[in-house]
């Protein structure tokens, strides 16, 4: 939607707003909203600020090698803190022999107005993702140590981005925040919100979250305060302010492209009215967000399974929140097999070894490393759809680090693969293996789920994943790969009490698992049985389909399952009858003859030969349309591939398969 097209309809529309109010409501005002716009903050020097002190000698005796200033405000406050007690002339000189990252122009233009040129410009929106981006680019911070000038809240996520590539980091607090001098028309805001009186509410800044909960509070209206945020749109202005607002509970809505006001109220003006008409159609959901506080190093949140509040609590993220802005989108119509105008394409393994983004990452720290650091995991996939176009963002992860809290030993060998080096061969080692009960020792695949979610824009799905019981069970047992899975096999003939114990422990673990994972954002989640295609139907029907019953008859209602079993064709009337809203389809059969034999009233995924993309673009695109054609209009189609994308897959060809499918017309 153009500028000129976007427009608020007279909605009432509140902002925080600190220091641009006018500004802002100019800004309401263009859009076709009746505009409310408060501050909630003043900026607060750090009186005494030995940290700050500390900083500057710091980096004058040579003990700090990169330097990153986020606000230009800030960086004024550093220098007039450290001046008191340093000599200006050294401390400046010292900051112009390092190098020196500005988050956007307001530090620039700080520094330039000390006759220093900045090192380097974190590119538009500049929030901190560009400035990793930036320094994945080039500039080196492994080994090196980086200090950050922060405002009144840590950028956790920064930090965490930084360590993952090998920094030390030390952070500098040098402001925080107040309430404003005049607090009456922040009062007069609260208000409103709690009396219904509002329809949208802008954020711009993290901080404005908890003044406006002291405020609430103080007026002796906090409950209502926050079931008014429940009932109106919430526009928040960046990933920062997104991560401080679900920290609080409070769902966001609407979130720009770019970290700008004018583009924060163009956004909320693009989509408000279709949120709240969606609102007014769906009923009242309960809006209740209890996103996790997500970031490495923290200590361990209350696990999943304690949380008696699970369900309720996260009911916003649940598939079935028809008011999200991710409701209606082409992925999730397809899961519930609605018509739509495009078919909606993700890619297994579009975040990989073929893009080199990912390579630069992965270069850094070990896989098992990679899959245990959310703000990792995150940023590698939000790189992914970002580049690729893609419609849903399947988290980054892997199938097997949840068998570690089950009692595996487990590594990712160099060229090897993963490699279980305590398998399961006879009926009592079962008994070593712990069915969990908990997710406290599996927080970070929840905490990957909660910060990939707050990092993509609100319309791009998030799907959770888990390996099927039958594929963890090989694992488990064949102790790594295998081709003919002759132990797996042998132990499931000869020990069937066994098996029916170790296949109860994972089927309980992976509804718990996945449970976890929607309850943290996931709007849909997946199933994968890679291995399971080695059997043959009777087999599977005895051996496999009850346990995967279990899970689908477990999972959070309203959450669409993508139930995809690999390997053999004949498998997909059981697999579809073990359930799932969608049926994944490998490469080794059509797409319409599948479909035929799953059923109609089935969703089906799938199902170009990943090596296709090794080909050329205009191989890619043919043959994307051939299967394109196979779906035959028929709503529920997610394209994607039979298989997961392979290292060696050119970039330019995975974009040319994205694209064809963007670009066919049903």
């Amino acid at each position: 939607m153009s500028a000129e097209s976007a427009n608020f309809g007279g909605l009432r529309v509140a902002a925080f707003e600190s220091r641009r109010a006018e500004e802002m409501t100019r800004f309401i005002e263009r859009f076709g909203g009746r505009p409310f716009v408060s501050a909630s903050l003043r900026e607060v020097a750090l009186e005494s600020n030995p940290d700050a002190i500390d900083f500057a000698n710091r980096l004058m005796c040579g003990e700090i090698d990169v330097v990153v200033l986020m606000t230009g405000v800030g960086t004024r406050h550093l220098l007039a803190q450290v001046e008191r007690h340093v000599d200006r002339t050294r401390f400046l000189n010292a900051l112009s022999d390092v190098t020196t990252i500005v988050r956007g122009p307001k530090p620039l233009a700080v520094l330039r107005e000390w006759e220093i040129t900045p090192t380097h410009k974190a590119p538009e929106p500049n929030t901190w993702r560009e400035i990793l981006g930036l320094i994945d680019a080039g500039v080196v911070v492994a080994n090196q140590v980086v200090g950050v000038q922060e405002y009144g809240k840590p950028n956790v996520s920064l930090t965490a981005g930084l360590e993952a590539r090998g920094a030390t980091v030390r952070t500098v607090k040098v402001y925080g925040y107040d309430f404003p001098l005049d607090t009456k028309p922040l009062e007069a805001n609260l208000r409103r919100l709690a009396a219904g009186e509002l329809d949208v509410v802008m954020f711009t800044s993290a901080h404005q979250v908890v003044n406006l909960a002291r405020m609430a509070e103080q007026l002796g209206i906090g409950d209502a305060v926050r079931s008014g945020l429940e009932r109106v749109v919430v526009a928040s202005i960046g990933p920062t302010t997104s991560e401080s607002l679900a920290d609080n509970d409070i769902r966001v809505d609407v979130e720009p492209a770019h970290g700008k006001m004018g583009h924060l109220v163009q956004a909320a003006a693009e989509q408000s009215a279709q949120l709240i008409a969606r609102r007014k159609a769906g009923g009242s959901p309960k809006l209740k967000a209890a996103a996790a506080s997500a970031s490495p190093g923290r200590a361990p949140q209350k696990s999943i399974a304690e949380d008696q509040g699970l369900q309720s609590a996260f009911a916003l993220r649940a598939g079935s929140d028809k008011s999200a802005p991710w409701y209606d989108t082409p992925f999730m119509k397809a899961c519930r097999r609605e018509p739509c105008d495009v078919t909606p394409v993700w890619l297994m393994r579009q975040a990989g070894r073929y893009m080199p983004e990912y390579r630069e990452v992965r270069a850094k720290t070990t896989f098992l490393e990679l899959c245990k650091n959310p703000a990792l995991c995150a940023e590698v996939m939000v790189t992914a759809v970002t580049r690729l176009g893609v419609d849903a963002a399947i988290i980054f992860s892997d199938l097997l680090p949840m068998l570690e809290p089950m009692g595996a030993d487990l590594e990712f060998a160099h060229g090897e693969g993963p490699i279980i080096h305590n398998p399961i061969r006879e009926a009592r080692d079962v008994e070593r293996f712990d069915e969990i009960t908990s997710l406290e020792t599996l927080q970070f695949v929840v905490d990957t789920v909660t910060m990939t979610r707050a990092a993509l824009p609100g319309h791009i799905p998030v799907i959770g994943f888990a390996g099927a019981p039958f594929t963890l069970a090989s694992y488990l047992i064949e102790g790594g790969g295998s081709r003919q899975y002759a132990h797996t096999k042998g132990f499931m003939y000869r020990e069937p009490t066994a098996w029916h114990e170790l296949m109860t422990k994972l089927a309980r673990s992976v509804t718990l698992y996945l449970n976890g994972q929607i309850a943290g954002g996931a709007q849909a989640v997946q199933l994968f049985d890679s291995w399971v295609g080695c059997l043959g139907p009777d087999d599977y029907r005895r051996y496999v389909l009850p346990y995967v019953k279990q899970i689908v008859d477990g999972l959070t209602p309203g959450t669409p399952l993508i139930h995809f079993g690999a390997g053999n064709p004949i498998l997909l009337p059981d697999i579809a009858e073990a359930g799932g809203a969608v049926i994944g389809i490998d490469w080794r059969t059509r797409l319409d003859a599948a479909w035929e034999s799953v059923g109609h009233d089935r969703a089906v995924q799938g199902n170009l030969d990943p090596l296709v993309l090794l080909s050329t673009p205009e191989i890619v695109r043919a043959r994307t349309r051939e299967v394109l054609e196979q779906a035959g209009s028929r709503p529920g189609h997610i394209f994607n591939l039979g298989h997961g994308i392979v290292p060696q897959t050119p970039v330019d060809n995975v974009l040319a398969c994205v694209d064809a499918v963007h670009a066919w017309k049903k």
